[in-house]
């Protein structure tokens, strides 16, 4: 299903393709924990650790936007295209998927176990939360719901991070996955259009019923806000309207980061500084009611929770 000049470019980046349409890739976070000992936001917040977080997708070069600051290939990045929405044979086994993604992500960290310290590695290969968050959109993948189930049935927990085009998929998901990020990229309709190019219609439509389900959702609730500066880093009050709509637990005020594919979209300039970021968050904050509660500076990221 991944096109033979796709899945070239996508090895020269590190990915390893696992099956008809998925994916791992070791995450910059678990490089720098095992390596400096450093760690991602994440575990600071959420309380997974680094070194044995997957990073995975079932739909690894599908999704349902175009966005300008997504940092992965995209069908017309590099003259490659390729069909949207395959989804319609050669459905991988959701046992299969995590059994591959498992192997394929320890062959990806088996150049680290001579440098880094030893007991760590060997915790690093068999990872306990896995990132749903790759590429693509993972909603997009049939059979989501028995993936989740599956990781649970491993013991790791599961962040699903989708794009909020799916309602359909989040209103029926069972089992949840342990925490639930919706990515809210714009405060109005007009925004979205430019910002995320979306394939489908009626995109906006989906993301606000998306936040309505949110709501009810008996699972941990994050609203990511992805901000560009000059593009989609305004208007503070109307993305506390929305944020509203949803009740999350906690909601990620983020600047872009200029990496990957965006970089031949978008520039260092499109990066909000911290300093904006958090008069931004003060705002959200404000006309909220929710708090302040942390921030971290490496990836420019604050953490707003309810009072």
């Amino acid at each position: 299903m991944i096109p033979p000049e796709v899945a070239r470019v996508l090895r020269k980046q590190k990915y390893r393709i696992v099956g008809n349409h998925s994916g791992v890739k070791i995450c910059l976070w678990t490089k720098k924990s095992l390596t400096e000992g450093k760690v991602c936001y994440k575990q600071k917040w959420y309380g997974i650790e680094s070194h044995r977080c997957m990073e995975f997708s079932p739909s690894l070069i599908w999704c349902t936007h175009h966005c300008l600051f997504c940092w992965r290939i995209q069908s017309g990045d590099r003259g490659l295209v390729w069909k949207e929405f395959p989804f319609d044979s050669e459905i991988d086994d959701p046992k299969e998927i995590i059994d591959e993604a498992i192997k394929a992500r320890k062959e990806l960290l088996s150049g680290f176990g001579g440098y880094v310290d030893r007991k760590k590695w060997e915790e690093a290969l068999i990872p306990t939360n896995v990132a749903i968050s790759l590429a693509g959109e993972p909603t997009l993948y049939p059979r989501l719901s028995e993936l989740i189930e599956e990781c649970h049935r491993r013991g790791m927990k599961t962040f699903l991070v989708t794009n909020g085009t799916m309602p359909e998929v989040l209103e029926s998901l069972d089992p949840l996955p342990w925490q639930l990020y919706i990515t809210l990229p714009a405060p109005s309709k007009e925004i979205y259009l430019k910002t995320c190019r979306p394939l489908l219609e009626d995109g906006w439509e989906r993301i606000m019923r998306s936040l309505e389900i949110m709501k009810e959702l008996k699972t941990r609730r994050v609203i990511r806000l992805t901000l560009v500066k000059g593009l989609n880093f305004l208007k503070p009050e109307e993305y506390a309207k929305l944020i509203l709509k949803a009740e999350p637990d906690f909601v990620e005020p983020k600047s872009y980061m200029c990496v990957g594919e965006s970089q031949k979209r978008l520039t260092h300039a499109n990066m909000v500084p911290m300093e904006e970021l958090e008069k931004f968050s003060e705002k959200l904050a404000e006309e909220t009611g929710y708090k302040i509660e942390d921030r971290d500076e490496a990836s420019r990221v604050f953490l707003l929770c309810k009072r």
